[in-house]
């Protein structure tokens, strides 16, 4: 089949074209270049152009079997600028592309969130749950999977795969998730440095793995006249953050664990702190079963532990090798390359490109 990916050359993207070829697939993408020097290592060769999703049309979607939508801002938005100009044309263009699906009898498969869950008392939340998001980040996906709801009828069943915070090796690795950058702190300085008190629960899911249930989502029949939302991992990989640590720890030895809160000096560069943790307190926090998946979509299993995730990642880390002064490296931060290109006046307003790097 012929595959459409926007945010090609994002960090899942960067995985997702390759693994999709592999499969037999013909894939293009589109992306508008954000992160296209923000390299760990060489990706494999695929089919890309340099194109704002605010900006594709129906011809850009020709002949395609299925959308999968991956572009977006990833992140916070930037302090100095207004969330609405960073997240409503986000929402715009999903909707944008997902009517232009329809017309045309594509599918559609939007990647969301597990963040839309926000908070949960404990209990396992599950895709009827109510949603509580924390951010505006988790906002905008609640409302991108409302106006696919809008949308679905026995003409167009879209899916919305809520993807846990995903882990792993890509080319376009990013550094601001949490088992990345406690496995990347681990490696370089043998120190783990907490942004919280460790507290809040997260589940978490390889990259492949979505790669996996992307696969899987597009070879699946899916004719229900409505919008499929799905959450992607598994309930082994429920973890609490400084649990998440205390794996790393044991795989990379001789590492000492550290908190932000007690010691702001040790992000002077500005990378590790999550500006939505205030006063070392994390509201985020949810566990999230992962039922549905299995029993709706054929063929889907979700392979990767987070030991074997975090193992493979150390292993390849010590390989590279990658050094303290890689690990810093901003381009691996999405909200500080952002901010970057933005400030030295790359970038508009509306994040639309002024000049080329």
């Amino acid at each position: 089949m012929k595959i459409i990916i926007t945010g090609s050359l994002g960090y899942i993207g960067s995985v997702l074209t390759g693994y999709l070829e592999k499969a037999g697939h013909t894939c293009v993408g589109y992306d508008t270049g954000f992160f296209t020097d923000c390299l760990l290592y060489p990706p494999s060769a695929s089919q890309v152009h340099f194109k704002d999703a605010r900006d594709l049309n129906e011809e850009d979607l020709v002949g395609a079997d299925a959308v999968v939508h991956l572009a977006g801002i990833a992140n916070d938005p930037m302090g100095n600028l207004d969330v609405g100009k960073i997240y409503d044309p986000t929402r715009a263009y999903a909707l944008h592309l997902a009517k232009i699906c329809k017309n045309q009898g594509i599918k559609f498969i939007f990647a969301s969130s597990c963040s839309v869950y926000g908070k949960s008392e404990g209990q396992l939340v599950n895709e009827d749950s109510p949603l509580f998001p924390q951010t505006p980040y988790s906002l905008n996906k609640v409302q991108v999977e409302e106006d696919l709801k809008s949308l679905s009828d026995n003409t167009f069943s879209p899916i919305a795969l809520r993807l846990a915070t995903v882990f792993g090796l890509s080319p376009r690795i990013r550094f601001d998730t949490v088992t990345n950058m406690f496995t990347g702190m681990a490696v370089t300085d043998r120190k783990i440095i907490l942004n919280s008190d460790g507290t809040p629960w997260r589940p978490i899911v390889h990259v492949l793995d979505v790669c996996r249930a992307i696969q899987c989502s597009i070879d699946f029949d899916y004719q229900g006249s409505e919008l499929l939302v799905l959450n992607v991992g598994d309930e082994t990989n429920n973890l609490q953050v400084i649990d998440i640590a205390k794996v790393v720890s044991d795989i990379v030895p001789n590492c000492e664990l550290g908190s932000l809160v007690n010691d702001a000096s040790l992000d002077k560069e500005g990378l590790i702190r999550d500006r939505k943790v205030k006063g070392g307190v994390d509201s985020r926090s949810y566990r999230v079963s992962f039922e549905k998946i299995r029993k709706i979509l054929p063929g889907f299993s979700s392979e990767w532990s987070v030991e074997q995730g975090v193992q493979e990642m150390s292993d390849f880390f010590e390989k590279l090798p990658l050094t303290r002064e890689i690990f810093k490296q901003k381009g691996f931060y999405r909200l500080q390359e952002l901010e970057y290109l933005y400030e030295n006046k790359y970038l508009s307003d509306e994040l639309r490109w002024l000049k080329t790097r």
